[in-house]
Parts: C-alpha cells; sequence; structure tokens
C-alpha cells in the first residue's frame, strides 16, 4: 500500500460513517486496504464478496440482465445499505458502497473491460463509471484503477472532500450520476411511510374502488398501456400504478432507478410507491382493489414457494379476498404460446378472485425484458 492511500484511508477512520462494502469481480483491493490501516472497525460493518454469479444473484435477490453494470452495482449498494441498517440504528450514519468489474482474466474477453462503483446512502444514490483500454494494463494494474475508485467511494460516503488520484489514460474517462432523494421516498425506504402518492389524485366515476396496475415498468411499454385502456373501458376508473421498491425475484430499486421509471409517467397519472412485495401486501394497502395483472403473474400469485407452504398459500387469498380485492387477468406469450386465465392450472379459491380480458379485446405480445434485451442489442 502507499504511503498516501495510508493516509487517506486513516482520515476515513476518523469519520463517524459506517458502511457495508460489496465488490464483485474487481476492488477487492479497496476492502485489503481498508482493513490494513488500523481503525477499521470504525469504518467497517460488513465486506461482501459475491464472485460466483449465483452468489450474487442471492445476494441481490434476484438475477440482474448483466453482471457488471451500472444498475446491478447500484441495486448492491441498495442492499448493502439495508444490511447497514440492521447493525446501526442511525440511517444517516450509514451507506452501501459497491463495485461490479470486469477485468483482465485468464480467458480471452470479447467484452471491454469496466468497472461500476455505487453508493446508496439515505438521501441520495450516487454511481461512477469507466471503460478501461484493453491491452494496456496487467490485471494488478486494472484492480488498482478499481480499488481506489472504491475508496475514493467510501471516502465520499464519509463526507470527506478529499480523493485519490485514480490513474487513469488520456482517453479514459469516469461517467458519474446522481439522484438525490426527496423526504419522502426516504421515508419510504425507512419503513415509516407504507405508500407514497406521485400524481395527480384520481377523478373516479365510481364512488369507490380502485383500479390498479403493480409492475417494474422497466420499461413502461404499449402492453401497459393497453392494459390501462382495457381496465377503464371496464370499470369506467382511472387506472393508477404502483411500483414496489421491493419484489419478489427481483433486487431492490435505488434512486436512480425509482426517478427513472418514474419519468415514464405523466403528472396527470397516478402513481403509487410502495415496498409491498407481494400481492397480499398491496391487498392490505389498496383494499377494494382490482389489480391487473397478467397470466404470468397470476401464476406466480398461486405459486405456493413464495409463501412457504400451500397452507400459507391458501392463507394469502383468503386474505386478498377478505379485503375486496380481485383480479383482472390479461393472457400472455410465455414463449410457449399464448396462455389464457382457463389454461392457468388454478385453486378454485384463487380462481373466483379473477376475471378474464378475452384475447378479442386485449393481446399485445411484449415484455419489458424483451425491450431491454433488444436494447442491449
Amino acid at each position: 500500500m502507499w504511503a498516501a492511500e495510508a493516509g487517506f484511508i486513516s482520515q476515513i477512520h476518523q469519520v463517524p460513517k459506517k458502511v457495508v462494502l460489496v465488490v464483485s469481480g474487481g476492488g477487492s483491493g479497496a476492502l485489503a486496504a481498508l482493513l490494513e490501516v488500523p481503525g477499521a472497525s470504525r469504518t467497517l460493518l460488513e465486506g461482501v464478496i459475491p464472485y460466483a454469479e449465483e452468489a450474487m444473484v442471492q445476494f441481490l435477490g434476484g438475477r440482474p440482465d448483466q453482471f457488471c453494470a451500472a444498475p446491478t452495482s447500484r441495486a448492491a449498494a441498495m442492499v448493502a445499505f439495508r444490511r447497514a441498517l440492521r447493525y446501526e440504528a442511525s440511517p444517516e450514519s450509514v451507506a452501501g458502497v459497491a463495485a461490479t468489474a470486469s477485468l483482465i482474466s485468464d480467458r480471452p474477453k470479447l467484452g471491454p473491460h469496466r468497472a461500476h462503483v455505487a453508493i446508496q446512502t439515505l438521501s441520495a444514490t450516487s454511481t461512477y463509471s469507466v471503460e478501461l483500454q484493453k491491452g494496456v494494463r496487467t490485471r494488478l494494474q486494472e484492480e488498482q484503477v478499481v480499488s481506489r475508485m472504491v475508496l475514493n467511494a467510501v471516502a465520499e460516503a464519509a463526507g470527506l472532500a478529499d480523493r485519490l488520484p485514480v490513474p487513469l489514460l488520456p482517453e479514459e474517462t469516469i461517467h458519474s450520476s446522481r439522484v438525490e432523494a426527496p423526504v419522502g421516498w426516504q421515508q419510504l425506504l425507512l419503513g415509516q411511510t407504507p405508500a407514497l402518492m406521485v400524481g395527480q389524485p384520481p377523478k373516479r366515476l365510481e364512488a369507490s374502488g380502485r383500479a390498479i396496475l403493480s409492475g417494474a415498468f422497466n420499461p413502461r411499454h404499449q402492453g401497459h398501456r393497453r392494459m390501462a385502456e382495457v381496465a377503464e373501458q371496464i370499470y369506467g376508473l382511472r387506472v393508477e400504478y404502483e411500483i414496489s421498491l421491493d419484489n419478489v425475484d427481483k433486487s431492490p430499486l435505488d434512486y436512480y432507478e425509482l426517478d427513472r421509471r418514474l419519468a415514464q409517467f405523466g403528472p396527470e397519472e397516478v402513481v403509487w410507491l410502495t415496498r409491498a412485495a407481494t400481492f397480499v401486501e398491496k391487498a392490505d394497502l389498496f383494499p377494494g382493489s382490482t389489480f391487473l395483472v397478467g397470466t404470468d403473474t397470476l401464476r406466480r400469485i398461486a405459486n405456493p414457494k413464495y409463501y412457504g407452504s400451500q397452507t400459507a398459500c391458501q392463507q394469502a387469498w383468503q386474505r386478498i379476498a377478505a379485503q375486496g380485492c380481485r383480479f383482472l387477468v390479461f393472457g400472455r406469450d410465455w414463449g410457449i404460446g399464448f396462455i389464457r386465465l382457463p389454461d392457468l392450472d388454478l385453486p378454485e379459491m384463487l380462481r373466483t378472485l379473477c376475471r378474464e380480458v378475452p384475447p378479442e379485446q386485449f393481446r399485445e405480445d411484449i415484455s419489458s425484458t424483451a425491450l431491454r434485451r433488444a436494447a442491449q442489442w
């Protein structure tokens, strides 16, 4: 370790800010450097290296589109921040820092050498990304670049103004982004508020009831819009939308992602922000609602693995029914054909909560996943 690094890390250790640090594919030198300088217990709550793909999937709570990518680093930083909250009572005193990198390997690498470092605090999400020139550095030299970026991120999280110089070539640039969270987002993340409404309150044509389309909207597409149009025709209600920070089989949303997805909606549209990962939780928040779902989503609602047991699964459906909630079901193309409500093997208890939109009224063979994959090419 260079003397400059040791002095820099000593400054970090003097600040009352603690971090959970996650590195994958590169940046482990930063974790080692933090531990080598006395006082690391004042900075590090936990260091995690989910190196294998399945280790990262388990850490995030879902499989990312790419393992080395800015969204993956941000998601890992959010998970790290939430882990930090388990250890420290004060949200303002902790941060999550994460890095994903793709560097020189002992096998030929077709893609670029790159690194993404993210910082998650209660008030903001920040990202730093760089693409390194291939064939001009050793693995150790590339690792030094990423490790310094990580150490600078820890310093930023701690509120220090000083930064270590990052040994970049003239053609290389670190690109950054930062999203500051409104107070309402912060309260939602901490569980201090169950739901936050964005947009104009709906003008309903009926006295009660809601029609809600829950989704990740990554991205929002024509299928979502058509589902809303059909539901409005059926119920005479303006459809409201819901985005949850927590989702089954997906990593939690950071502020950057939340801001990006909200930007797809107009000011006249109502979007609810929640932490309701399951439809049982959504039913508790929005009793008397009709939820717009595809057959793929309904299949997950019927799957006991998401509840822990068949008994818990049945209890969940009973609770949804007791809250006066129902499902408006839209057929989806699963890649094996167009699957409608009658094609699903559902328990009668759950089927009674469902109403199908026939394919002649709605069929949109499009998905957010397919759109994201197409955009990568």
